[in-house]
């Protein structure tokens, strides 16, 4: 009987064991994923600020009339060239050609009774401090009719120069008070510049004389060579910017309030700039965002920042070094501490 259970117990383990699974062996799904990898590269490129700016001429003057009064005439618009001594616009000159026949009736009164008072002296008939008075009505007359004759002189307003009317900020039959603006004009000898706004940091890197680089979309993305020809002395209180203009080159096609973006050069130390394939960075966000750094056979995932893309990349400003490889393909597969299988690594 104890015979026939130790057999038993036998063949109950012999077939328990050839239920058993055989032992897992490698798959390839579990080795490490093929990853392309690309070496991070860098050039030593001249130390250049970047800006985004508008078109404008350099002179133009804001122009109105000296003398309050409602306006008559108007005859430009927006966008017309004018030549030198153009009438812009013009006052009803009513009550100004009223007061000014006015002031020289009492011009004649005054200048009438000088005469008496002068002859009424010389014969004695009256005092000194009398002929005084009356010279003195002639002097305030004659004032008078000086003034009212500069206001009626000035009830127009005409152009300073050649130029484009930028700006038309009244319109006929509107009073306005003296010194208010009424048109605004560019003159166009003063040539057009980009004007662009920097902060302090990197306006003080900048120099009049400077040269630069102005891409234009207005003239089809056309890149053309300008030159720094002012630095603002102080900062826009709007906006704690100085604003640099950069004189243009004559071109027909420029326009007042055109965008441009100009890369200038700030004389300093060439500078490295390292580049990294568009593919390699994920999450850009702020001018910041992550790569995947090969280190040996596992990635690494760091933050780096980063500047403009062009066709050669996108520039890194930080969080990186010229010499180290950065993935490439399978990015949004990949976790920071993952063993890969590089491969395809170029300069």
């Amino acid at each position: 009987m104890q015979r026939g259970v130790s057999v038993l117990a036998m063949m109950l383990a012999l077939g328990l064991a050839g239920c058993g699974r055989p032992a897992a062996t490698p798959s390839a799904d579990t080795a490490p994923p093929q990853v392309r990898v690309a070496r991070v590269g860098g050039e030593a490129q001249e130390a250049r600020i970047s800006g985004v700016g508008t078109v404008a001429l350099r002179r133009e003057a804001q122009l109105g009339f000296t003398s309050a009064g409602r306006i008559d005439r108007l005859p430009v618009n927006e966008g017309d060239r004018v030549h030198r001594g153009q009438l812009l616009a013009a006052l009803d000159t009513t009550t100004v050609a009223a007061d000014l026949a006015r002031a020289q009736a009492e011009r004649i009164r005054a200048a009438a009774e000088y005469q008496r008072a002068d002859a009424l002296l010389k014969q004695g008939w009256i005092t000194r401090p009398r002929f005084d008075t009356a010279k003195a009505n002639l002097d305030a007359a004659e004032a008078n009719v000086r003034a009212t004759s500069f206001q009626r002189g000035n009830a127009v307003v005409v152009s300073p120069g050649n130029g484009v009317v930028l700006a038309r900020l009244a319109e006929p039959g509107q009073v306005v008070a003296a010194g208010t603006p009424v048109v605004v004009i560019g003159e166009e000898a003063s040539g057009y510049v980009l004007r662009v706004p920097l902060a302090d940091r990197d306006a003080v890197r900048v120099t009049r004389g400077a040269p630069a680089r102005v891409t234009l979309a207005a003239l089809g993305g056309e890149t053309v060579t300008g030159q720094v020809v002012e630095v603002g002395g102080r900062a826009e209180r709007a906006t704690g910017t100085f604003i640099v203009e950069i004189a243009l080159p004559a071109d027909a096609r420029l326009r007042s309030g055109e965008i441009g973006s100009a890369s200038i050069a700030t004389g300093g130390a060439a500078l490295p700039v390292l580049k990294v394939p568009a593919a390699a960075v994920f999450s850009p966000r702020a001018g910041e965002g992550f790569v995947f750094v090969a280190d040996g056979k596992r990635v690494r995932l760091r933050r780096v920042s980063v500047a403009e893309a062009d066709d050669g990349g996108i520039t890194v400003t930080g969080g990186i070094k010229p010499g180290e490889m950065v993935a490439v393909s399978r990015v949004d597969r990949l976790k920071d501490g993952m063993a890969i299988a590089p491969i395809g690594a170029r300069e």
